[in-house]
């Protein structure tokens, strides 16, 4: 099967010049975490902007200073697995496609489990694809404390429990970005500078303002935020399964329990992927 079998061709994306603002709104009403860039006019790709990078850099307002510039691409005509590949060694979800250094498509982790994964009759568990170090709190934690939380662990999801240690619902990176806001706060820094043994001399004073962003939340607590309607599996579901459960609930990761009922993993698009990866 080939990149552009099941890549998205209108892709949405977006232009430099542009800002944060611009961004935010586009990625709000289109559902996305993620965007290409292009050059102004034209569909060369200069760089692709996400979620992540937005907050990453609060303070910064242009575009083209919070994108990312080295861009990994494939060929609309190259194998799905050299998107998996790629995909899997530099750590991403989404790839866009070019051809003669114009944006003509975007693969994601999410399209090759929507559209191919789950046709495949792979029977791997899910056991060998998870992952065992999960990014969890407690379903009372404040969201800000929740979200220092999830960034500790560099993921974008993070599992709420309840005061008996039950899985009660899941948060992800988009769930912080619509109940955050960007604001900026400023601090005064004073320095003083005097003539030394002048007693006539007037003191000198340099007042230096620095004006910061940051993410704001509001007041609300985990269990206000995290969706509670959970979509389940066990260590020994299948891979097929597994992807047949993200493409029907539109979902990107799923928590894992044992035989026992208990929490012990957590699989993602970028996890299951691995199945096809040589």
């Amino acid at each position: 099967m080939l990149v552009k079998d099941i890549m998205t061709e209108n892709v949405y994306h977006i232009q430099v010049p542009g800002n944060r603002a611009n961004a935010m709104e586009l990625m709000r009403k289109k559902n996305v975490s993620g965007l290409p860039v292009v050059k102004t006019s034209t569909k060369k790709l200069v760089g692709i902007i996400s979620r992540s990078d937005l907050i990453k850099n609060p303070d910064e307002e242009q575009i083209a200073l919070i994108m990312t510039r080295d861009i990994i691409t494939v060929d609309p005509n190259d194998n799905i697995k050299d998107a998996v590949e790629k995909m899997l060694k530099y750590n991403i979800r989404r790839v866009p496609v070019v051809e003669d250094d114009e944006l003509v498509g975007l693969i994601t982790a999410s399209d090759i489990i929507n559209k191919a994964l789950w046709k495949m009759d792979i029977t791997d568990p899910v056991e060998n694809f998870m992952i065992k170090s999960m990014p969890t709190t407690w379903e009372r934690t404040p969201l800000n404390i929740a979200f220092e939380v999830m960034r500790y662990f560099g993921l974008k999801v993070l599992l709420a429990l309840n005061k008996d240690g039950k899985l009660t619902g899941i948060l992800t990176e988009t769930d912080f970005i619509a109940e955050g806001e960007i604001i900026s706060e400023r601090t005064v820094h004073n320095t003083s500078v005097g003539t030394e043994g002048d007693k006539w001399s007037w003191d000198s004073t340099n007042v230096l303002y620095v004006i910061k962003n940051r993410l704001k939340f509001s007041d609300k607590e985990v269990k206000d935020v995290a969706a509670t309607d959970l979509v389940i599996v066990t260590t020994k579901t299948s891979v097929k399964e597994c992807s047949n459960k993200m493409r029907q609930k539109k979902i990107e990761q799923v928590p894992v329990i044992n035989v026992e009922g208990e929490l012990v993993g957590l699989v993602r698009t970028t996890d299951l992927i691995k199945a096809l990866s040589d």
